[in-house]
């Protein structure tokens, strides 16, 4: 796993003493801000004549040695392609025998050179061969173009942007800053979004000048200007699938191609290891991972100051499956006030305001694997998002005994929702799902996503940002993806097509790259394996989402080689208990960072607002945690990106609800 940046600049461009001093494409400094990615080795490629430049951060995985290092070229052929490559490719050895068969030759053993081969003899079409997680800029010397590619589901992540002097990318927003591309403020409808969900679908980052390359995508670069930008990947989930009939063949057949995942994500020139929380997708990696090393180490987290309220408590089903595996199972304590505290390093890293502190876990165990000498953990990631497992799952299926009620019935059931007690864990879930009931098809089926009703975000904009987002529709990146699907898609596989493509892209995954990689940690997903993912399409979705069970074929498929209380546990996940921390551990800093100052500084909130929402979350009127939660990530990312200041470049306006 490492890290890239680089750039394409435009004609005219060439002498960079004559930059402005934002514009600078300084390399060297672009690496070292993102040197956490890869501390075991850096490169550099730079083409002044052409205006091109590569760099790399590398860290060893397969290849220790030299003959892995980046950017990478063919020294045999100089007008050939140039490499700067981030992530795995779990079939390289497969396209390595292929290639050797065709009498091609390698100078080392690592995937890189692979793909570099591949790149050489087939183009861009090489990209389609692939397995694995990857983003990478690859130079092409005889056409004097650069094409950055990410990978199907977004594992590995790449930000670019273009302006006058040329177009910039890196593996995080920090090396396109080091290379003089400034963080501007938000754009309304972003805002909007991030309270909408408690992260940002799409391609927009907070910073409306910087894009994120969605998965599955590719972008053409020549003479600094976008030439070509498309799509390579199209999920199989969004057009319907031939569907195998035989209940039991699919169980033993869903079985093998996780195991398959999982053998082929354990390759590696240093030690691997495995998260394991107790939940049925990290116990299912472990135990198919045991088969490869039997005595691979494993993390949980021990939460100290206790699970989340109204959430199951995850570390005595962890030690169950460590002892019925045989495992090694190490322990990180997590103190809260250790994690209130660093809730605005999180917000750093992550370079984004997503509202979820459970990502300071995955920091914590990736922390402690690096140092025992880990670089490499599996994740059961992506589980949930193949064969069901969320709520909101359960709640789809629900809808179909409801969907065809009137709309003045449906309307009244969600009028109730008001009526329920918020401090109730079970009545506060009631209240989500029926707050949503009157709304139709795929409005309802993202509905599922939302933590804040628009009306709630609305009332709590400055009067600048609501005018900014009076026409804008927060769920617009969904709704356009789901208008790609093809008809006769049934609602349980277009949620999970938008948990697939949505919430893994720009939350699971995107917290966990960054979170890992703080550490020098990589970290794999085998549930996002190709063969994987295309095989899960096929399976009819009443045999995911079975009644009120979900992952049932997962769970048929595991019953051989795990405990069936760990199978048929309630579903968990990493919590927080956020509702407390602000009672307590991060009251002074919501305090500071929402106060009426603060908020009337930057223009974004409406000061009186906020301070309403937050005595209607004390006085148990409403649970506001996790919206409360989110303007403090917000205001913490201007803090960080913007000063806490100068405000003259942070008032909202009509004009910018859109830029990004």
């Amino acid at each position: 796993m490492c890290g890239i940046a680089g750039y394409s600049l435009r004609p005219g461009k060439t002498d960079r003493t004559a930059f402005p001093s934002h514009a600078k494409p300084d390399l060297v400094a672009a690496l070292a801000a993102i040197r956490h990615r890869g501390p075991d080795g850096s490169g550099i490629f730079e083409d002044a004549d052409n205006r091109i430049g590569l760099g790399h951060v590398r860290l060893s995985i397969i290849d220790l040695h030299e003959t892995g290092a980046q950017p990478m070229q063919n020294p045999d052929n100089e007008n050939g392609m140039v490499l700067s490559y981030n992530g795995e490719i779990y079939n390289y050895l497969d396209l390595r025998a292929e290639l050797e068969g065709q009498g091609y030759k390698f100078r080392g053993t690592s995937d890189t050179e692979v793909l570099l081969q591949l790149l050489e003899i087939q183009g861009l079409d090489a990209v389609h061969a692939l397995n694995g997680m990857f983003a990478f800029a690859a130079y092409d010397r005889a056409a004097d173009q650069v094409t950055i590619v990410r990978d199907a589901y977004g594992v590995k992540p790449l930000y670019y942007t273009e302006n006058e002097n040329g177009c910039f990318f890196s593996s995080e927003v920090r090396g396109l800053i080091a290379m003089g591309v400034t963080s501007d403020a938000p754009a309304a409808d972003v805002v909007g979004r991030y309270l909408t969900f408690l992260w940002n679908p799409g391609t927009q980052t907070p910073s409306p000048n910087i894009r994120t390359l969605a998965p599955g995508e590719a972008i053409t670069i020549k003479a600094g200007r976008i030439d070509r930008q498309w799509q390579w990947f199209r999920s199989p989930t969004l057009q319907p699938q031939p569907v195998s009939q035989d209940v039991h063949k699919t169980i033993v057949n869903t079985a093998t191609h996780l195991r398959d995942a999982v053998h082929r994500q354990m390759i590696a020139d240093v030690p691997v290891g495995a998260f394991l929380s107790g939940g049925l997708d990290s116990s299912a990696v472990v135990a198919f991972a045991r088969e490869h090393a039997p005595d691979i180490k494993c993390f949980t987290i021990d939460p100290t100051g206790g699970p989340e309220e109204g959430t199951p408590d995850d570390l005595p089903y962890a030690r169950r499956v460590a002892d019925h595996l045989g495992v090694p199972l190490e322990l990180v304590k997590v103190d809260p006030n250790t994690m209130a505290r660093d809730l605005e390093m999180m917000v750093a890293q992550l370079e984004e305001p997503l509202a979820d502190p459970a990502c300071l876990n995955v920091l914590y165990i990736c922390q402690l694997a690096r140092e025992q000498g880990i670089k490499v953990l599996l994740s059961g990631s992506g589980g949930d998002d193949l064969f069901t497992g969320y709520r909101r799952h359960r709640a789809v299926a629900f809808d179909r005994h409801f969907k065809h009620l009137p709309t003045a019935v449906r309307r009244g059931f969600s009028s109730c929702s008001s009526l329920l007690n918020q401090k109730n864990p079970f009545q506060r879930r009631v209240a989500k799902f029926l707050s949503g009931f009157a709304l139709n098809g795929d409005e309802r089926l993202i509905n599922y996503f939302a933590w804040t009703a628009r009306s709630d975000i609305l009332a709590l904009l400055s009067d600048s940002a609501r005018a900014a987002v009076s026409d804008v529709d927060f769920t617009g990146p969904m709704l356009d993806y789901l208008e790609e699907m093809d008809e006769g898609i049934d609602d349980i596989d277009k949620i999970l097509a938008l948990e697939q493509r949505f919430f893994l892209a720009e939350h699971n995954l995107i917290y966990t790259d960054k979170m890992s990689m703080a550490a020098s940690v990589e970290v794999r997903v085998p549930f996002l394996d190709l063969e994987l993912v295309s095989y899960a399409a096929t399976i009819p979705h009443h045999l995911k989402q079975r009644g009120k069970e979900g992952k049932w074929i997962l769970k048929k498929a595991m019953e051989p080689y795990l405990p069936h209380d760990v199978i048929y546990r309630p579903k968990a996940g990493f919590g927080a208990p956020l509702r407390h921390w602000l009672r307590g551990e991060l009251r002074e800093m919501m305090q500071d960072l929402l106060s009426s100052e603060s908020l009337n500084r930057r223009g974004i909130f409406n000061p009186d607002a906020v301070q309403a929402l937050i005595a209607d979350d004390v006085a148990g009127r409403k649970d506001a945690s996790y919206t409360i939660l989110s303007m403090m990530c917000l205001e913490l990312w201007c803090r960080n990106n913007l000063g806490g200041t100068d405000t003259e470049n942070r008032k909202y306006s009509a004009n910018n609800a859109n830029a990004a």
